[in-house]
């Protein structure tokens, strides 16, 4: 069921996806897309290893505020543009905080995955003492601005995106997920219509449908950041990367690493930026750990535990 919290003027929707009274999971999805992409396997595998798990919107997707629309070109060109963005970086980070706030939670470990692991670091370094650990995934690092971000991205895929046009009906919506999750999947991995039918139906539920608005999602890599480095993190940190990737080289999950004191990396073979099945189990692995590092070390950011 949906809830909402409020930064502001702005609705943020988010849901409880189960484990109640398991260790507070927060789950940051990235561009274009909606809470609805989290796998159902990824999450059953984590309430499992005894999180509470809840994932949310960011504004300008799913069912949450989306902005007036403004001028503005093509995603790639509002990465660069140097004109006043729609919001900042900063807000995206609040957003999070007003849905933790929703539920009571004073820290929550955080998962976030391709600009929603970008956006999970910078909850970290805005709102440590909110922050009981940080988990990555597929994600380039928040000290990148402007063209610096240009070499962590595989260009050659981009294209691809840009050539996709399907229409707004419901088997348009199904077409342009199987579409986008070949691109994002391991180059060569067989990927039809039952990897992505559980995202699409639940959004048609939800009458909302991922990667449709690009005015949206200029919006949303136009943000800015004016805020501090990854060097300020104190929460424990794991950052995953698929070796495979074919949208961000893996040069983006080890400068990640490098930059946040005691982060550990796990670069996972034969993995791109989907989130398949053959990751979730080694995934939610991973999260277990990091969160049993933050039990041993419950005061590091000043948080009780919820």
């Amino acid at each position: 069921m949906t809830r909402f919290a409020h930064n502001g003027e702005i609705q943020i929707a988010f849901e409880d996806l189960g484990g109640a009274g398991g260790d507070p999971l927060l789950l940051v999805m990235g561009l274009g897309t909606t809470r609805f992409w989290w796998p159902n396997g990824l999450v059953a595998e984590l309430v499992g290893r005894g999180f509470h798990v809840v994932a949310y919107d960011q504004r300008d997707a799913g069912e949450s505020t989306h902005l007036p629309n403004r001028r503005v070109g093509p995603p790639i060109k509002a990465l660069l543009q140097r004109e006043v963005p729609a919001y900042s970086v900063e807000d995206f980070t609040d957003d999070a905080v007003a849905v933790l706030d929703a539920l009571g939670w004073e820290g929550a470990h955080l998962f976030g995955h391709s600009m929603g692991g970008l956006i999970a670091q910078r909850i970290a370094i805005r709102h440590p003492q909110r922050v009981l650990s940080l988990a990555t995934s597929s994600a380039v690092p928040s000290d990148a601005k402007g063209l610096s971000i240009l070499r962590y991205l595989r260009l050659a895929c981009l294209p691809r995106f840009a050539r996709l046009h399907y229409p707004e009906t419901p088997q348009g919506n199904l077409d342009l997920a199987v579409a986008i999750a070949r691109i994002l999947a391991t180059p060569g991995q067989h990927i039809d219509e039952h990897d992505v039918r559980e995202f699409v139906d639940k959004e048609a539920v939800h009458q909302v449908a991922s990667f449709r608005d690009s005015k949206a999602q200029s919006r949303q890599i136009g943000a800015k950041w004016q805020g501090g480095t990854l060097a300020q993190i104190t929460a424990p940190t794991l950052v995953l990367h698929g070796e495979r990737d074919p949208l961000l080289r893996v040069s983006s999950a080890r400068d990640v690493a490098a930059a946040i004191p005691g982060a550990r990396l796990h670069l996972v073979p034969g993995v791109g930026h989907f989130l398949t099945r053959d990751v979730w189990a080694t995934y939610a692995d991973e999260l277990r750990a990091l969160a049993n590092q933050a039990d041993e070390q419950p005061q590091i950011n000043g948080v009780k535990h919820a």
